[in-house]
């Protein structure tokens, strides 16, 4: 079975996606690897010859499919570097040349899953988190991201412990920025220097997003840190998502000297998922190398094809057309008692089946049998002595979130191959000016030689930002005016929009209790 090296295929020009790495997914991968048989050998896939290795996709040697760079998050990490778990071997054991990116875990803090007063400086169980994941961070990880409090931390401030206590304590975008700065200090003055940190920005609308900015950019400067300052930024929050707030954004960071070459040379946008977006991300990058910094690297993470894997949904195609929309398709797939002894090629199968009306094979699902995704028959019994309600067990989930994770990564490398060759998705076509694309407006907005005037382009071409849609992630497309300043000051918003924030591993514990 030959390996598809999607490493191979990147082409190092474009922006690079991170694959958002579940837990759960690579918990039983590491237990087998370690000979702890965490999958009963019958249960395997006969053509993976015994050895779930072949799910390892940051293995070289041994992966149906081979792509070398990812991101983890200490949030589902055990943080304690003191001991071997071979949940996480995976992760820890990697081998030389791959890349990890580490996420810090803002998001067990705003979800109350890391209990502490963030904003109180002398909080010993913050400052315990705060030691780990620093420790974990210089240990394991090739970048990581600062313990940021994310802004939408203000909206679960209402969730309290038995004593009636905050869980996080944060109720105020400025406590948010006061407890980050709490943290960046912690990391700026006790890393180690083994892993390089990003600057974390945050904000849910334009103002709040400026304040941040202005608040945390010092951690970034050389001139203030000449020796541990940080090498890069991360955009969360209304900074990812917002194109006419993100290329502000970028352009305020280049002429404050602040995404210097061998200094600055990583900007990560958080849990971006929207596949227009892969080659958008590229269009600045290569604007940003030509202009001002040529060793920049932007990368982009989502969590997508874990999450969906737990709806029990597959990616079964992508659509990607000139002027038109372009998506991940995804739908339920195969699950049925019935198939437990059907030993059909699985593509075969579910279009035989009617399951899809069209499916693209992954390296993983051309070496699957019907079987060897609905596994539990009629009849099957569970752990409990009880008969099993679906046909999917651990390995089936796991399976198909290799499969999604496969075509979410083929799907962004097309994307860009087909961007390459003129196909423009209607997103970054210039509705009143049809033969101006994203590309081009990006190249001369990073072509000034001057702020004001890069900035003055990106005001001109305000409407256009408008059209840019993200999905249900903060405010974008025309709702983007009510996260400027100006807006702020002359109307009341009632109600903020709520950035919707999916986790893989929560939901596969719902799935499997």
């Amino acid at each position: 079975m030959k390996q598809d090296n999607l490493s191979a295929k990147h082409n190092p020009e474009w922006a690079l996606f991170l694959p958002a790495v579940s837990s759960f997914y690579i918990s039983g991968l590491g237990k087998q690897r370690k000979g702890q048989n965490y999958f009963d050998q019958a249960r395997i896939p006969a053509s993976f010859n015994g050895d779930v290795e072949k799910l390892n996709f940051l293995n070289s040697k041994e992966g149906l499919y081979y792509y070398k760079w990812g991101l983890y998050s200490a949030g589902h990490a055990n943080l304690d570097t003191t001991v071997d778990d071979p949940n996480e071997s995976i992760i820890r054991e990697r081998e030389e040349g791959t890349f990890m990116l580490g996420d810090s875990g803002g998001f067990q803090i705003l979800k109350g899953q890391w209990p502490a007063d963030w904003k109180d400086p002398n909080c010993p169980r913050a400052m315990i988190k705060r030691k780990a994941v620093l420790k974990w961070m210089d240990t394991y990880m090739d970048y990581g991201m600062c313990l940021d409090i994310p802004s939408q931390s203000l909206t679960t401030f209402g969730m309290k412990d038995k004593n009636g206590n905050s869980l996080h304590g944060i109720s105020t975008i400025e406590e948010a920025i006061s407890a980050t700065h709490i943290n960046n200090e912690y990391f700026i003055n006790n890393r180690s220097g083994k892993c390089k940190f990003l600057n974390v920005l945050q904000g849910r609308n334009h103002t709040q997003s400026d304040d941040w900015y202005e608040e945390m950019k010092k951690y970034c400067d050389p001139n203030i840190y000449p020796d541990n300052h940080f090498n890069g930024w991360a955009f969360g929050g209304q900074n990812k998502i917002d194109i006419h707030l993100t290329l502000r954004r970028l352009v305020g960071i280049i002429y404050d000297g602040l995404l210097c070459e061998g200094k600055h040379d990583l900007i990560h946008c958080l849990g971006t998922s929207i596949l227009e977006y892969a080659v958008l991300f590229t269009d600045i990058q290569k604007a940003i190398r030509k202009y001002h910094n040529p060793s920049l690297q932007i990368t982009f993470d989502c969590a997508s094809p874990f999450f969906s894997a737990a709806k029990g949904l597959a990616y079964y195609n992508t659509t990607i057309e000139h002027n038109k929309k372009w998506s991940y398709q995804m739908e339920k797939t195969a699950e049925k008692k019935s198939y437990a002894n059907d030993n059909r090629k699985f593509r075969d199968a579910v279009l035989a089946d009617g399951l899809h009306k069209s499916f693209t094979d992954s390296p993983v699902t051309d070496a699957l049998m019907m079987k060897d995704m609905c596994y539990r028959g009629v009849g099957f019994l569970g752990q409990h002595g009880k008969e099993t309600k679906t046909s999917w067990d651990t390995l089936s989930y796991t399976l198909i979130q290799s499969h999604n994770v496969w075509m979410h990564m083929n799907a962004v490398q097309e994307a860009n191959r087909q961007y390459e060759t003129g196909v423009v998705p209607k997103m970054l076509i210039h509705k009143f000016e049809g033969d101006n694309f994203f590309a081009n407006i990006v190249d001369e907005i990073f072509s000034k030689k001057t702020k004001q005037e890069s900035l003055d382009l990106i005001e001109y071409h305000s409407s256009y930002w408008k059209q840019f849609q993200s999905g249900s992630q903060g405010i974008s497309g025309k709702k983007t005016v009510n996260a400027m300043s100006m807006f702020e000051e002359l109307f009341t918003v009632e109600e903020e929009p709520i950035e919707e924030i999916e986790d893989s591993d929560d939901a596969m514990s719902l799935v499997l209790e």
